[in-house]
């Protein structure tokens, strides 16, 4: 008993409340840093890189390979039942205009207004444009 009133005085063994509290939020951070992340919303492939090459370095990311490429990327993302982001099936519809596959576009641009209904207005003037031989 007197040991444990000569332990008590001492600085280092004196209880300490806030230690079960942080053991605690300890647990909590390294279990919730285990928890799954999210996958993202769409797969955006060659897309985002064909656009950075397309506007960084012009005429080194051709209409004809765009088309190959965004085609292929589609397939695949397709196959792996993810969802093509928004805008591909347009520039896509663009390149295939710029190589001259006006029936291709325009399906291109029909496909990007059915998935995302917000680019009505700007597919519906592309559309229109594409059939009057217009300039996209």
């Amino acid at each position: 008993m007197v040991a444990d009133r000569y332990l008590m005085d001492k600085p280092c063994c004196k209880p300490r409340p806030f230690i079960v509290p942080a053991m605690l939020m300890l647990g909590v951070l390294t279990a919730s840093g285990c928890v799954a992340q999210k996958q993202p919303l769409y797969r955006w492939g060659v897309y985002e890189p064909l656009i950075y090459q397309q506007y960084t370095r012009p005429g080194t990311a051709e209409p004809g390979i765009q088309v190959d490429k965004l085609s292929a990327d589609i397939e695949r993302t397709q196959a792996e039942g993810k969802r093509v982001p928004p805008g591909e099936h347009a520039h896509l519809g663009y390149m295939q205009y710029q190589i001259g596959n006006v029936d291709e576009a325009i399906a291109e641009f029909q496909t990007e207004r059915a998935l995302y209904p917000e680019s009505t207005t700007l597919m519906d003037r592309l559309i229109a444009r594409a059939r009057g031989n217009g300039t996209p």
